[in-house]
């Protein structure tokens, strides 16, 4: 961090002002003549913004001559944009009308060309103010998945990510305030977001290819988590809540709050939630999920007395707090924060049998509560719990600073370090643990206005080192470094606003002990297997044999490039059409291209790209690949492919239309995206053993969860104990097209109703054998919402429909289609001029069994059944 506080005082020293002291007052108001208070006023390319009074009046009185663009916007209204010309006298007296809109336009924040939901050329949403607060959840996946075009992969609550258009893991970035939050959320499902809803003030989503601000990672989309730690400004205000909720008896805190005097500003922000295992209105296994069947028996006797089920270890406690401080210049600020994240969660289906610890105790764990203590007799039946315990600390450097010359008139200074690391915790000791150690450095510089063309240079270095050390250490430790220049302008033409973009990067990746274990792959149908009668007894006696594990290094590096092109067009009064198409390059990421071992929060065997199966089982010949090293034992060969490792390649599409004024509004999005070379998980059929010493008692079979394969007698179960499916890291070019829609009707001043709709086909292109769907694709989806808020009062109902889906991979099974049925209802209390509201919140009101489709743990891990949440917030 020394070094990336030298160039931030080298930025404040060049980046002196100039500007001349002009001022620029003015009234916004609505088209009912009423004074619109709070309405956000920024001028564009300088970083100067302020809010209206009471009275609907700004003002600016430090601004330079010339053309400016003025940029109004307010809740409930459509953008405003206005192109003015600034004399020497300064301008006064001017008035500004916004007209309505039914759909809330919000500014994006971390880009650095002004965006908007309503206004780019790139399709985004935004989840912020009292919607935000009224669908946050535990875990970032659940409290954005009712955005069109977003669903949650819902890993048993505990650690669900956001799944955008059909894509996850590396392909979506999940950022905090414009830089990646550098946890291992995108290495495995069962690994939780390091980043806190509660705390934050909106949530950005970029849907699509976001690569020109983000980099290769962001293929997918963007998740922007944003907050005030860096606080721009010095007005004191501050936000609370407090929450408690049924279904699992969830107890949460959290509150911000900002300050200051003269040029320095202070904030602060914690939060703390503690959570049991999560109720289900059904038995949570499926009947004919690969499981002991007895052990269903024992489980439905457990909890005939209360008459619900539970997702075991689904419990969950989690608290951290942040506090940050800037400097306020006249022409920007720079300021720095340091966060503290702490997580422990329960990790469902992510257990291993073992005898003589029926207790359950996890030492310094968090108590799942009596009402989870089963007895002795029967905790001997069941596998040893596995939690993870999460830690991270952040340190974040942001400044902005505008200023007059010739050339530069803004610079957006980013910087970050990010320590992180979570243990798995098995048997009360430590298993796994999985480390992130982060450097990152954006620097934005916009230059003037050169030929009516606005836009700028960015900057961007990553440098990421990953550790993962243990028995479930799949992936070698392996580090990252990126380094990329990115070029964004945009013009208007007429109503035509047309943005360019071009980035490239150089990333290089080292790991420096990939291993290439000794394996034992077979078929379970094979009669080659049954010879063997699958005894593991000699993998595991540990004594009289010694597994071979060879070690080499990995050395990759990679050129991506992308080039954006879009246009927005308003060819009618609150009417626009955005066209954008974009070509991007992403480098696989190294738990793509190295994995090696059991993953067993995916239940599966992970076999990277970078390694080739063989299927001969005689071991000799038949190899497609040339090996540096390979093993042929009991089944098929596994080496190292000598093949270059190729950029995924997409070229995407997007059509959006808009209708943004009047008591009707809509966004209706089209999306078409190739990609070749699209790294992704296929099943070969084969099993290997899970790494762990199961003995030869009873502990039940080993649940192999939604990678379905032919259901086995209960002498089979036992037999295949501790075994899991290989899947296999490989390549192919794939198709995704779909839709998101989204209308609001805006009934009365006081009544909208709102509907929406969202579908992706994910498939590949197989010309031989047709198409084939890609697994864990999300369904077709439709919803409304009906709202009814009042000066005091607001209610909404939501009724959402997840349809069957029945377009799936090979080994995938279908997935019921559901409908979940939510509702609110807050009442503000003005107490002390300060505003608290109370709150009632109802989830799957109809106790509706609901698989997600897209989840790793859909057989054994439903949704919630239903939840009452009541709470308080208060802001001040």
């Amino acid at each position: 961090m020394r070094k990336l506080s030298k160039v931030a005082a080298l930025v404040c020293t060049v980046l002196s002002t100039s500007a001349i002291a002009q001022s620029l007052e003015g009234v916004v108001i609505g088209t009912d003549g009423k004074p619109v208070a709070k309405a956000n006023v920024e001028i564009h390319g300088l970083g100067l913004k302020t809010r209206t009074d009471e009275n609907g009046q700004f003002e600016f009185s430090q601004i330079s001559e010339g053309a400016t663009e003025l940029h109004i916007s307010a809740t409930g209204f459509a953008h405003l944009h206005e192109d003015l010309s600034v004399p020497s006298s300064g301008l006064s007296g001017l008035s500004f009308t916004l007209k309505r809109s039914p759909i809330e336009v919000i500014d994006i924040v971390s880009t650095p060309i002004h965006m908007s939901s309503m206004e780019s050329s790139i399709p985004i949403s935004v989840l912020s103010g009292e919607a935000l607060r009224r669908q946050q959840s535990a875990t970032l996946g659940d409290s954005l998945e009712k955005l069109a075009g977003v669903h949650t992969n819902f890993h048993a609550k505990v650690s669900s990510t956001p799944v955008i258009r059909g894509l996850s893991g590396p392909r979506v970035l999940i950022a905090q305030n414009g830089m990646d939050v550098s946890d291992v959320s995108r290495v495995g499902p069962d690994h939780a977001v390091a980043s806190e809803a509660s705390t934050a003030t909106q949530i950005e989503v970029l849907r699509g290819p976001a690569t020109l601000f983000y980099g290769s990672g962001a293929i997918g989309g963007v998740v922007n988590v944003v907050d005030n730690r860096v606080p721009t400004d010095n007005e004191t205000r501050g936000e609370f809540l407090l929450e408690t909720s049924s279904v699992d008896n969830q107890k949460l805190g959290s509150f911000n709050v900002t300050t200051g005097f003269d040029n320095f500003a202070f904030y602060a922000d914690g939060f703390y939630r503690d959570s049991d295992d999560y109720e289900v209105p059904v038995m949570p296994e499926l009947e004919d999920a690969d499981h002991d069947h007895e052990h269903d028996e024992d489980h439905e006797h457990e909890h005939e007395h209360s008459g619900d089920f539970v997702v075991e270890n689904s419990a969950e406690e989690s608290y951290g707090f942040t506090v940050g401080g800037s400097y306020l210049l006249d022409n920007g600020f720079i300021g720095v924060s340091v966060e503290q994240f702490n997580r422990e969660y329960g990790i469902p289906g992510h257990s291993h049998g073992d005898e003589g610890h029926g207790d359950h105790s996890h030492g310094d764990s968090h108590d799942h509560g009596d009402d989870h203590d089963h007895g002795d007799e029967h905790s001997e039946e069941h596998s040893e719990d596995v939690f993870a315990d999460l830690e991270q600390t952040r340190v974040q450097m942001l400044g902005e600073f505008s200023f007059d010359n010739a050339f530069l008139s803004e610079i957006n200074l980013r910087a970050g370090y990010t320590d992180y690391e979570h243990s798995e915790i098995e048997h009360g000791m430590v298993g796994t643990v999985f480390a992130n150690e982060t450097y990152e450095l954006r620097i934005d510089a916009l230059h003037q206005p050169f030929y009516e063309w606005r836009g700028g240079l960015s900057f961007h270095y990553k440098n990421t080192d990953i550790e993962a050390q243990g028995s479930e250490a799949f992936t070698p430790p392996s580090s990252t470094e990126m380094f990329g220049v990115a070029l964004i302008e945009e013009r208007h033409f007429g109503d035509v606003l047309v943005q360019l973009g071009a980035r490239i990067e150089r990333v290089t990746m080292d790991a420096s002990n990939v291993r290439l274990p000794m394996i034992d792959a077979h078929s379970h149908d094979d009669e080659h297997d049954h010879e063997h009668d699958h005894d593991h007894e000699h993998d595991h006696d540990h004594g009289s044999e010694v597994e071979i594990t060879r070690v080499f290094t990995a050395d990759h590096e990679f050129t991506p490039v992308t080039l954006s092109a879009g246009a927005v067009w308003d060819f009618a009064p609150g009417y626009n059409l955005g066209l954008s198409v974009s070509r991007s390059e992403r480098a696989p990421s190294a738990s793509e291209l190295l994995s090696f071992g059991p993953h067993i929060g995916t239940r599966t065997y992970e076999v990277g790209a970078l390694f080739a199966l063989t299927h001969d089982d005689a071991g000799h010949e038949g190899h497609d690949h040339d090996h540096d090293h390979s093993y042929e034992g009991e089944g098929p060969a596994i080496g190292l492919t000598q093949e270059v490792i190729d950029l995924e390649t997409a070229n995407n599409i997007d059509l959006t239309f808009r209708k943004t004024e009047g008591d009707v509004g809509f966004i209706f999005n089209a999306f078409y995206n190739s990609v070749d070379n699209y790294y992704y998980q296929v099943n070969t059929g084969l099993f290997a053993d899970d790494g762990h010493d199961h003995g030869s008692h009873d502990h039940g079979g080993h649940d192999h969860g939604s990678h379905d394969h032919d259901s086995q007698d209960e002498g089979d179960a036992h037999e295949h104990e501790g075994e899991l499916p290989v899947f296999l890291f490989r390549t192919d070019d794939v198709i995704l097209h779909g839709f998101e829609a989204q209308v609001a009707w805006q009934v009365t001043d006081t009544f909208k109703a709102n509907v929406f709709a969202d579908y992706v086909r994910a498939r590949l292109k197989d010309s031989d054998n047709g198409s084939r769907d890609l697994p864990r694709t999300p369904p077709l989806r439709f919803g409304t919402q009906f709202s009814y808020q009042n000066e005091s009062l607001s209610a909404h109902l939501d009724i959402t429909r997840y349809q069957t889906q029945d377009r799936i991979a090979d080994f995938e099974t279908e997935t019921d289609g559901y409908t979940l049925v939510d509702a609110s209802i807050a009442y503000d209390l003005p107490i002390l001029n300060d505003n608290i509201t109370v709150y009632l919140k109802g989830n799957n009101l109809t106790d509706t069994e609901a698989r997600v489709h897209t989840s790793f743990l859909k057989d054994i891990a439903p949704r919630p059944g239903r939840n009452l949440s009541i709470g308080v917030r208060g802001y001040f």
